[in-house]
């Protein structure tokens, strides 16, 4: 379910992944999309803790993770009342139709594959941010 992002202030994006490089180019790619603070974590117990502090509008969380797998991160943060409704995108190389379907099953609203176009991560993020997609040219 998309979030309403408040357009008086910069949407919280928090991306997690056990690679530097691909929080790295993350964080760029969405400071090139919109205005907005983005905030890390290399590993589970890092983004839960980051979650519940900063009440994210937005969680990319890749799946693979040393401490605790992405599926079991987003089944706390679903039953969890104060971090249950944050829209949560799977970023991951896990291509299987059955990876899919139980990051579905387990809480992730979307699936974004590894490695992913521009344009693709660009669309997530405006319809859940809940924001009107910028008119090109």
């Amino acid at each position: 379910m998309p979030s309403t992002c408040d357009l008086n202030r910069q949407a919280v994006i928090l991306t997690v992944d056990d690679d530097q490089d691909n929080l790295m180019l993350l964080g760029y790619q969405l400071s090139l999309l919109l205005p907005c603070s983005v905030l890390t974590a290399i590993d589970g117990q890092s983004a839960l803790r980051l979650t519940k502090q900063s009440r994210p509008d937005l969680i990319f969380l890749d799946i693979m993770l040393p401490d605790m797998d992405g599926f079991k991160i987003v089944s706390q943060l679903r039953q969890d009342p104060q971090t249950q409704k944050i829209p949560v995108i799977a970023v991951t190389a896990m291509a299987r139709l059955q990876d899919q379907e139980t990051a579905f099953r387990v809480g992730y609203d979307d699936y974004l594959l590894k490695p992913y176009e521009l344009e693709s991560l660009e669309a997530l993020v405006y319809r859940y941010l809940n924001m009107a997609y910028p008119l090109s040219g």
